[in-house]
């Protein structure tokens, strides 16, 4: 008996290991080919034109489409085209987290005193709009990583995103880079750790039991939690967006000089900017176009860091496995950090 069980340690160390090559492969192909070789070239684009493309919200209109489902189903299309590989690695490494690598490895790196640290770390080189890296962290949350670690990775992902940082300040002006790091810092780990807060302590989430070690038919588990993580969350995720897109048309009002500079605007636009859902760097065209028809520093500033931050399909998806006041939390969290940055855009005079 102890022969063959010392036989089969080899094999599962093997098989464990042949887990861990699949994800590295697929996080760093998925990454390189979906993020960081587009980013790299659209960076010469906006550094050449102070430019990365029409706002997806108006195009160059001064307001969005007209209510309806017209509107809905271009919003939806636009939006799934720029995103869907994105999404489909979100998916694939939400899976991986939860059948490829190790859950005691996954519990220690997510856990302990630099855990929020490692998180963003990890999360810079991610680059995963608020959507997209919404799959991963319900992976990760349901491998049982630590809460407060996991939310900050999920919100460094959009908020700290380099690429995005870069597009700022080569369309919009690097001192608008320096208050989405200003403000952004603080909001992922402010929040991350805020909304950890509200889970009793004592109390977890409502997590399925732990997978057994990789097998040989890891890639079959893989296949099949990719597959369940899809149902789950992406058919409520593609009405929610689909029912935005076909109201944004009341959601955000028709620029002019005057609501641009409006006293009302910024907490407005820092509501629906929680709300709204875009693609990565999506907020930075958005801008663009709407301070060209006259929208003033503080609704820039509101949007500039609300939009990217959450969002509620990627609530909704994240509802999966958090409590509704942690949710609660994310979102006025991101409004109030809205509003600051748009009082701090209006001290200092941008």
């Amino acid at each position: 008996m102890e022969d063959a069980t010392a036989a089969l340690r080899p094999a599962s160390r093997v098989t464990t290991w042949l887990a861990l090559l699949l994800f590295a492969v697929i996080a760093v192909g998925g990454l390189y080919h979906v993020k960081w070789a587009p980013y790299y070239a659209k960076s010469f684009v906006a550094a050449a034109h102070h430019s990365i493309g029409a706002s997806i919200l108006t195009g160059a209109e001064a307001g969005p489409a007209s209510v309806g489902w017209r509107a809905g189903l271009a919003y939806s299309a636009q939006y799934l085209k720029a995103i869907w590989q994105a999404l489909v690695l979100g998916l694939a490494l939400g899976a991986g987290a939860q059948v490829l690598l190790p859950r005691s490895g996954l519990v220690r790196f997510f856990g302990g005193r630099a855990a929020s640290i490692r998180a963003a770390g990890l999360a810079v080189p991610s680059m995963m709009c608020t959507c997209c890296a919404a799959p991963v962290a319900v992976g990760l949350l349901e491998s049982e990583s630590g809460a407060a670690a996991t939310l900050v990775y999920w919100l460094a992902n959009p908020v700290l995103n380099p690429a995005t940082l870069i597009f700022i300040g080569f369309v919009l002006g690097w001192q608008w880079t320096a208050l989405r790091l200003v403000i952004g810092i603080p909001l992922v780990f402010v929040l991350g750790h805020a909304a950890a807060s509200r889970l009793p302590r004592g109390v977890g989430l409502a997590l399925p039991p732990p997978p057994a070690a990789p097998s040989r038919t890891f890639l079959l588990e893989w296949a099949l939690s990719f597959g369940r993580l899809a149902v789950r969350l992406v058919p409520e995720y593609v009405v929610i967006v689909f029912a935005l897109g076909a109201l944004r048309a009341w959601l955000f009002p028709v620029m002019t000089p005057a609501i641009g500079h409006a006293p009302w605007i910024a907490p407005v636009l820092a509501a629906v900017g929680t709300l709204f859902v875009i693609p990565t760097a999506g907020e930075v065209p958005i801008i663009q176009v709407l301070q060209h028809f006259g929208l003033g520093a503080t609704g820039a500033a509101a949007l500039l860091i609300t939009l990217p931050a959450v969002s509620l399909p990627s609530l909704a998806m994240l509802g999966r496995v958090l409590p509704l006041r942690m949710l609660a939390v994310l979102g006025i969290g991101t409004f109030l950090f809205g509003l600051i940055a748009a009082g701090l855009a209006s001290a200092l005079g941008l």
